[in-house]
């Protein structure tokens, strides 16, 4: 997972949300439960422009709960990731597992829009975990909240927020102390190549 110098001479293209709202098609009197508001996306092949795009996305776990602080959960969402870069599906330039939820700087390219990236992580999670811990019912909080990130002082930005998480949270005193983070495992990666040498 490298951190790449992004952004050099983009255009950006951010369609009208107006655009993208839904006809009313009739009122009705009673009550509708609340649910997590779902943003209006852009994934279709028209919109998706050609070249690689970067996203800060956030994703919670069902209810809050901290189904995410085990190690083999955290082990687990890090080998999904792993897979799908091996894969070279899409990149992950930076990543946190917390204990109900998880935040990615992920890049994907004109074949893969970021609701298509974000479903095969959560949906080979959830598949894995059922799978090899038996754990049933639903893990993930339905949708994610996704920021683009257009240029490299936002890319620093999102990547230090990231690292901090785990100090905010009170886990480590050092972010790089935390073992569920990209920023652990490039120390532990550059540690390794050093005392080859």
């Amino acid at each position: 997972m490298v951190i790449r110098d992004l952004y050099q001479g983009t255009n950006s293209f951010v369609p009208s949300r107006l655009s993208a709202c839904v006809k009313c098609t009739k009122m009705t009197p009673r009550l509708q439960p609340l649910l997590m508001s779902k943003p209006a996306r852009y994934s279709a092949r028209s919109v998706i422009q050609d070249g690689e795009r970067t996203f800060f996305v956030t994703s919670k776990t069902l209810e809050g709960k901290a189904l995410l602080q085990s190690d083999r959960m955290a082990t687990l969402f890090i080998d999904v990731l792993r897979l799908y870069v091996a894969q070279r599906r899409f990149v992950v330039n930076e990543f946190v597992v917390m204990r109900d939820h998880v935040h990615l700087i992920i890049t994907v390219d004109h074949q893969m829009s970021i609701e298509k990236a974000v479903q095969l992580i959560k949906g080979n999670f959830s598949y894995r975990a059922g799978k090899e811990f038996g754990l049933r019912g639903t893990i993930w909080q339905r949708g994610f909240s996704e920021v683009r990130i257009l240029d490299r002082t936002a890319f620093l930005k999102y990547k230090s927020y990231i690292e901090e998480n785990p100090v905010k949270a009170g886990l480590v005193e050092s972010a790089e102390d935390y073992p569920y983070c990209s920023l652990y495992l490039r120390k532990r990666k550059a540690a390794k190549a050093g005392g080859r040498g």
